[in-house]
């Protein structure tokens, strides 16, 4: 127990000194290199122009604009992934059926989406949302329905000699074979969820995160749009520990890898 401490505390001061390198060298390094402060701002103009947006741009307005849209697109889609994954896996019929068609959607680039959403929906929460579900519906849906088709159909085949009910095989087997692959899709989720969410704030917005990107552009303030990838990149990360929290709640009963390190 001491060792994985250890360990787990040696890897955070790592991972803090890489930081403070990296901020060192973002300060002091493109001016060294001759490059503009209008091409790569220096940390500290890009933390002053944090400070002056929290107030002038209404920041974190934009901010939890962009994550309540993130989480609903995470929340639909993985609901619809969930549902439509398990039910191509229990029957090859629908997925003959219904498969040519999700995987053209999932080709069509989502990007394309975005303003057709627009001129449906208007300039407003839904066609970030919808975009954002587009995305994240595919990984999950994928990944519910190969965990579905590995499930030992011998266990099945058991539990049906007991008389067992659809209900009860799908919450006694089905449910917990599907969880850990249900989880590693959750992860890639999380961070395509806020992708599909700036997409459509870049593309019809006036509101988020996607927004203050276009804004400043077109206003040519580098400074603006480092300060909102940094935000984006804080609510991906939270929305990516999130996930990660709960499966150690769900999954608590399942084996911990102890590495060996190096």
């Amino acid at each position: 127990m001491f060792k994985k401490f250890t360990r787990a505390g040696n890897g955070t001061w790592a991972s803090l000194a890489l930081l403070i390198v990296f901020l060192i060298a973002w300060e002091w390094g493109p001016a060294l290199l001759g490059i503009p402060a209008y091409f790569i701002p220096p940390a500290s103009l890009v933390f002053e122009e944090f400070i002056r947006a929290f107030g002038a741009e209404r920041l974190l307005f934009h901010t939890g604009i962009t994550a309540i849209e993130t989480a609903a697109g995470f929340v639909i889609g993985s609901g619809l992934g969930m549902l439509i994954g398990y039910a191509l896996g229990v029957s090859i019929r629908a997925e003959l059926i219904l498969s040519p068609y999700i995987l053209a959607l999932q080709i069509a680039p989502k990007v394309a989406f975005a303003p057709l959403f627009v001129l449906w929906m208007g300039f407003t929460v839904y066609p970030k949302i919808l975009v954002s579900v587009l995305i994240v519906f595919f990984p999950i849906m994928i990944n519910v329905m190969s965990a579905v088709r590995t499930v030992d159909p011998d266990l099945i085949n058991l539990a049906r000699t007991f008389n067992a009910s659809r209900w009860q095989i799908f919450k006694k087997i089905e449910f917990p074979a599907a969880m850990p692959p249900l989880f590693s899709g959750l992860r890639i989720a999380a961070t395509f969820a806020i992708i599909g969410v700036v997409v459509g704030e870049m593309v019809g917005g006036n509101m988020g995160l996607g927004f203050i990107l276009v804004f400043a552009e077109g206003a040519a303030n580098t400074s603006l749009v480092f300060v909102s990838i940094i935000m984006l990149t804080i609510v991906g990360m939270i929305a990516y520990v999130l996930v990660i929290f709960a499966e150690k709640r769900v999954l608590h009963y399942m084996p911990k890898a102890d590495y060996t390190p190096i």
